[in-house]
């Protein structure tokens, strides 16, 4: 176990990926204090990443060959992004029960969705590559569905309405991620172009969608798209936590026993089911799948989730204080995290 634990620690792909989100996160956390970045910026970049960069990178992902392997993996991926929703909007109860009223439903609406999009991914890119994205971009399907149905349902009180339909599926990413879905899954049926031999490479067809091999004039931008994403969300971070009153908030006992839950014991829900299931080989996952999973739901408060509990007046100041929180908690366990997945990668249970 210590040689596993040395080995991880001394591996530079690991420690670099580390190194890198926290210290850009402080970079925009100082740049914030300092004046050098408005109380603007943060938002700015954010969108900046939500419109623009994270839907190119979750497109991009899915420039890639498909393999039974893979075609399995996303599909379990698929499949456990609905159902674990399922569980977390029942076993969420029992760990709120002292808690009543609004207050409990907003502690369970915040732990259920986390930042998935705008902070799970771009670490899972910077360490896991496009495999990961992709199974992070299909995870996330089941994710919007409940965000946008349940999620707004428990904190509005009221019945699905048609704009939050749109906005589930008229989401730049999300139009990103089928479109990208679509080209993975349907590229050995549609119409095949010839590319020639190169370098180290045999003659062969691709879909003529994909884009990372018939159009390099087009899939080049979008990869300097995409890489604007890891870095551009951290500066993002760094500066909303820079605006914002880290003392006030920790005085709240509240937010930080539901950061535990969200940052600790979520993550390790996923880790025992989904090890018990490809055990026990009724949804095999990969390691790669299993990582994606894991540090994703080991993300803070979604955004939407927070301003649900604002717009409706579900106690709105326990909602930004547990924001906050459970973003500086995620800064710190994300790295623990992605130690105890490496050691879990060692065990030979995951492929």
């Amino acid at each position: 176990m210590l040689s596993i634990i040395q080995h991880t620690l001394t591996d530079m792909n690991i420690i670099s990926a580390i190194t890198s989100t926290v210290f850009i996160i402080l970079l925009g956390f100082y740049c914030r204090k300092k004046g050098i970045f408005s109380d603007k910026v943060g938002k700015i970049l954010s969108k900046v990443v939500l419109t623009v960069a994270l839907p190119a990178l979750a497109f991009n992902s899915f420039m890639q060959d498909i393999d039974p392997e893979k075609l399995k993996q996303g599909m379990n991926v698929l499949i456990w992004g609905i159902i674990i929703y399922i569980i977390l909007i029942f076993i969420s109860k029992p760990f709120f029960l002292k808690y009543k009223g609004d207050k409990q439903d907003t502690l369970r609406v915040l732990t259920i969705f986390g930042s998935t999009t705008f902070f799970g991914t771009p670490i899972v890119s910077s360490i896991y590559g496009p495999m990961g994205v992709m199974f992070s971009s299909i995870f996330n399907i089941g994710y919007r569905i409940f965000l946008y149905s349940y999620g707004y349902i428990k904190m509005s009180g009221l019945k699905m309405e048609l704009k939050n339909i749109k906005t589930m599926f008229l989401n730049p990413i999300v139009i990103a991620t089928f479109a990208g879905l679509i080209i993975w899954l349907c590229q050995g049926y549609m119409p095949q172009m010839h590319i020639p031999a190169a370098e180290g490479i045999a003659a062969h067809n691709v879909a003529f969608l994909r884009i990372d091999q018939t159009a390099i004039w087009l899939f080049k931008p979008l990869t300097y798209l995409a890489g604007l994403a890891s870095p551009l969300a951290w500066l993002s971070i760094g500066s909303t936590l820079g605006e914002i009153s880290f003392k006030s908030a920790a005085a709240d006992k509240t937010s930080w026993y539901y950061s535990f839950v969200k940052i600790i014991c979520v993550p390790a829900i996923n880790v025992v089911l989904l090890t018990i299931l490809t055990a026990t080989n009724i949804l095999p996952v990969s390691y790669e799948a299993l990582a994606t999973i894991v540090i994703m739901m080991a993300t803070p408060t979604a955004t939407v989730a927070a301003a649900y509990a604002i717009s409706f007046d579900k106690d709105a100041l326990l909602a930004s204080n547990a924001s906050l929180i459970s973003t500086v908690s995620a800064v710190v366990m994300t790295p623990v995290w992605i130690i105890i997945l490496e050691v879990i990668s060692k065990s030979g249970l995951f492929h």
